[in-house]
């Protein structure tokens, strides 16, 4: 069987230096909020190139933080894009702020930021850009917007750990950035977690109090917080995997490229597609194909795994039905039945890679 990542060789390659940390953590037994907690903030801080990061308890809650301590609430409007995971649209209705769905670029699956000037209105505070698959949005433009039109910018970096343009990381190219490390993202846990980087001395202070019970001092409360800190144990392991993000990001970019090649010569497959603008790190390496179902079908056949991120876009989605009654987003709602993403990890081997298309070419030519 070939997973979608294999988080059990990881794991094998890197199990002295991390059982020894976690034995070590263990006997120091200071489980929250301790020195690994810290010392993992500030080794974040150094490689994203920010002035501070915040861990929490995941990335939903790095979303939800970072729009509370950003000012975002009750009756604005955060412009996002509808191809993501539901917990970026979940954290602005926390707030009682209400996500406003722009579709998306038929190449990089990113928000088309061409929409977004359209649907800003009188209460609109924010713009929540989405790094989807590990490739960066054109920030640039984001921002000239947001300056143009007083908004915030908060990135959804969930999926774009160690993703740069011109050199500068994603979560450091607006007001904040929220990251996840859910045990199959780049930089991966073994368990939930999550961080915000920031720049803003004053939005650090806040997360640092929302995320531990509206606490600024030991039975001191300045306002209704939340228990959100980031384990003591998953920053032992995150701080061993920390150290290798780079490798692991050129090693998934190594399968991607090879991916894309063969693929590229392929009757009705779309490999994805990098826009240049950006490094991008293929967090999930995502094709479009007119036959998505025959080859999923063919290569669970072939005991290889495979998924579909994301088969209903969040506008079409039950819970969203009733705000975006008649809203159409045509470009989104293509993708979500023509994509499939294929196993993307730094430890596939050529040899799995060549299997794999191999099963697709068969289908692909009929």
């Amino acid at each position: 069987m070939i997973p979608m990542v294999d988080l059990k060789q990881q794991y094998l390659d890197l199990k002295e230096e991390i059982d020894n940390g976690l034995l070590a953590g263990l006997e120091e037994t200071k489980f929250i909020l301790g020195p690994n907690v810290r010392a993992f903030e500030k080794e974040c801080a150094e490689y994203l190139g920010v002035e501070h990061t915040v861990g929490v308890a995941s990335g939903t809650d790095a979303l939800h933080l970072a729009l509370i301590a950003a000012g975002v609430g009750e009756g604005d409007e955060v412009i996002t894009t509808p191809f993501t995971f539901i917990a970026t649209a979940e954290a602005i209705r926390y707030l009682g702020a209400m996500p406003v769905f722009v579709d998306i670029d038929p190449q990089t699956y990113n928000m088309d930021l061409n929409q977004v000037e359209d649907a800003i209105t009188e209460r609109t505070r924010a713009i929540l850009p989405v790094h989807i698959f590990g490739q960066p949005v054109d920030m640039v433009t984001v921002q000239s917007l947001a300056e143009r039109h007083d908004l915030l910018v908060i990135e959804d970096c969930a999926q774009s750990f160690g993703a740069h343009i011109n050199a500068r990381q994603t979560g450091n190219l607006g007001l904040a950035g929220c990251f996840s490390f859910f045990p199959s993202k780049n930089l991966g846990g073994y368990g939930d977690g999550g961080l915000v980087s920031t720049n803003s001395a004053e939005l650090a202070e806040h997360l640092r109090v929302l995320r531990n019970h509206g606490s600024w001092k030991q039975y001191h409360h300045s306002e209704i917080g939340f228990n959100s800190r980031l384990d003591e144990l998953q920053a032992i392991i995150l701080r061993v995997k920390l150290k290798r993000i780079d490798n692991y990001n050129e090693n998934r970019r190594r399968v991607a490229n090879r991916y894309s090649a063969a693929l590229a010569e392929m009757p009705g497959i779309t490999p994805p597609y990098e826009d240049g603008i950006g490094h991008h790190v293929y967090h999930q390496y995502t094709l479009l194909a007119e036959n998505r179902d025959t080859i999923q079908q063919a290569l669970g056949d072939n005991e290889i795994a495979c998924a579909i991120y994301y088969p209903i876009p969040l506008h079409q989605q039950e819970v969203f039905i009733n705000v975006c009654q008649g809203l159409s987003l045509p470009v989104s709602e293509r993708i979500s039945r023509q994509c499939l993403s294929l196993p993307v990890f730094p430890e596939l081997k050529d040899a799995q890679i060549d299997r794999i298309l191999d099963v697709i070419r068969e289908v692909a030519n009929g």
